[in-house]
């Protein structure tokens, strides 16, 4: 007789902590990554909803030998300046999957659905035995409250434990610890580094101090990163803000129709409780209107003024098939774009000099647009630095961002990349073998804001392409590939005139004196010839010579107004 199998069921948190690779703890390097990423985003988030400029330190270290084979036990911690979170809620942001303000909200906001954190907290108690340690203090509260959050991984819960309060030496914020099994990288597109100096690149209004393993404070002036500080004493390295603007989040705007399956659409309908379909249908949905709705009944489909008056609760999955399939058939408007967050070409022009002293650099930021029935905007940057290290056919360093995080990981398969080795960067100047990234000592950063960015992953590491996104990202890149030709037409000019003038001081006295030999001629004669030769082939030079004086004449126009730009940008940051 066939034994009979138990169907059980488990909770989320169960579920993750048995695929944690699914959200960013795929392997060792990558969970130390992950675990500072999280808690990064969450302290950028919690600043900026309460309109608090950011100052974050970030301390990274090795603790020793860790528990598995070829681990470390790393230890990451993350203070802020932020609001600080009330004890009671500790538990929830710490150690409960799914538990966030910002889930479902069409919101441009690095986090959204409150898995992150929970599972930095999950991997760390699987590896260590220890949950997060959290100090946090508020406004409102007379002392800080220090305790260890951990997952109750059956029921979804977080358990706080060692609860206690303490002075603390911050009127407000939140510190948060993981020690876990881990292994850093530092350098390199997946190093912890280029996540802190991408994460300053598109928060111009964050003050970032931190402390990685084998960096040297009293070193941090090398390797092209001059305009960042030292601090001898504490042993961290500053980032300074350029901008102590807050970014305005816009506000939360409900997705479009057309972007929903079936299943979706019927989901979404859970979060609204018993109101009437009508109802749901002009609160739940970006640009259905009441005369959407007399459309849908025009249209013979099935849908009537009486299903529309009925409960949610009353209809069944035939009903929402109708409704839907009507929607599909519509012509609706396409998303509001006001809900877009735009870093700015002023303040992203003087936050890339943060990465590194540049000869040169071109920022376009496009206007928002509408891809996929999305609204998106696409940011540029691209920056030629001083110190040019490496080989020139090296790739140029591509930092690609989502909402204001960076991704590291999978570039391949990002709609990023793929749009950067679309264009033809030989056009631009730039060296480009066929199908790949173009070359030379530049760094690329490409951002791309939206409520509703499509990730091919949980762990959110990079954008799905469609065809539409790809191509708005290669606009902005073409444009300010444009820029950034402009002025390396003018050098490439510059040294065909400095050729040509050393070949004339290296070769005509030589070629005038032979002549004058083999001829007898008189020194008189010889004079002429040198004269004559020099205006014969001064003709070339004086014109390239008037050609790169035109062209610099246009880039000294352009400098100025950047100028003028980041001076004005400079005044108001004084004046806040």
């Amino acid at each position: 007789m066939a034994r009979e199998q138990k169907i059980t069921t488990s909770s989320t948190a169960e579920y993750f902590s048995k695929n944690l690779q699914q959200v960013g703890f795929s392997s060792q390097t990558k969970a130390v990554l992950t675990t500072l990423k999280e808690s990064v985003d969450n302290s950028l988030d919690a600043c900026e909803e309460a309109g608090i400029v950011p100052e974050i330190f970030v301390e990274v270290e090795r603790a020793g030998a860790g528990t598995t084979k070829n681990a470390d036990r790393i230890r990451v911690s993350v203070a802020d300046n932020g609001p600080g979170i009330e004890a009671d809620d500790l538990a929830k942001v710490f150690g409960e999957y799914l538990a966030s303000s910002k889930f479902g909200r069409g919101r441009c906001t690095r986090g959204q659905q409150g898995i992150g954190i929970s599972a930095a907290t999950t991997w760390a108690q699987l590896t260590s035995a220890t949950g997060a340690k959290v100090i946090s203090k508020t406004k409102a509260m007379r002392k800080a409250v220090s305790a260890t959050v951990e997952v109750d991984i059956k029921n979804n819960k977080g358990v706080l434990k060692n609860r206690e309060t303490i002075d603390w030496d911050r009127p407000q914020g939140t510190f948060v610890e993981f020690v876990f099994d881990g292994r850093v990288q530092i350098n390199g597109d997946a190093g912890v580094l280029s996540y802190l100096l991408g994460t300053a690149l598109v928060n111009p209004h964050l003050t970032l101090h931190y402390k990685l393993p084998g960096q040297d404070a009293a070193d941090a002036k090398t390797d092209n990163k001059a305009e960042n500080k030292a601090d001898k004493k504490t042993g961290y390295i500053t980032v300074e803000r350029v901008s102590t603007q807050v970014p305005e989040i816009p506000e939360a705007i409900e997705p479009h129709p057309h972007t929903m399956k079936l299943g979706e659409f019927i989901a979404h309908s859970h979060l609204y409780g018993r109101v009437k379909v009508s109802a749901w249908l002009k609160k739940g949905f970006s640009r259905i209107s009441d005369s959407v709705i007399d459309e849908m009944v025009k249209a013979h489909t099935g849908v009537t003024k009486a299903l529309l008056e009925k409960n949610l609760d009353q209809i069944g999955e035939k009903e929402f098939q109708v409704l839907f399939t009507t929607l599909q058939n519509l012509q609706l408007k396409a998303p509001p774009t006001s809900s877009v967050l735009s870093i700015g070409e002023d303040s992203m022009a003087k936050s890339i000099q943060r990465l590194g002293k540049v000869d040169y650099f071109s920022v376009v930021s496009r206007k928002p647009t509408i891809c996929d029935f999305k609204p998106v905007q696409v940011e540029v940057a691209i920056a030629r630095l001083e110190q040019r290290g490496g080989d020139a056919d090296d790739p140029v360093q591509v930092l690609r961002f989502a909402n204001r995080v960076p991704l590291q990981f999978d570039k391949s398969a990002c709609a990023i990349v793929q749009a950067i080795t679309s264009v033809n960067w030989r056009s631009y100047g730039l060296g480009q073998p066929k199908d790949s990234l173009p070359q030379g000592p530049y760094i690329m950063a490409v951002s791309v804001v939206s409520p509703f960015i499509k990730f091919k992953n949980a762990s959110k590491e990079t954008i799905d392409a469609s065809d539409e996104l790809v191509e708005e990202i290669r606009r902005t890149l073409m444009q300010a590939g444009q820029k950034l030709s402009r002025y390396i037409r003018a050098e490439s000019k510059a040294a065909d005139l400095e050729e040509k003038i050393r070949y004339i001081e290296q070769f005509g006295p030589i070629l005038v004196e032979g002549l004058a030999r083999i001829s007898n001629a008189k020194e008189d004669r010889k004079q002429k010839a040198t004269d004559g030769l020099m205006k014969l082939l001064g003709r070339d030079a004086t014109a390239a010579g008037k050609e790169v004086a035109e062209a610099e004449k246009k880039l000294e126009a352009h400098k100025a107004k950047q100028s003028v730009r980041e001076e004005k940008l400079a005044a108001e940051v004084e004046g806040e």
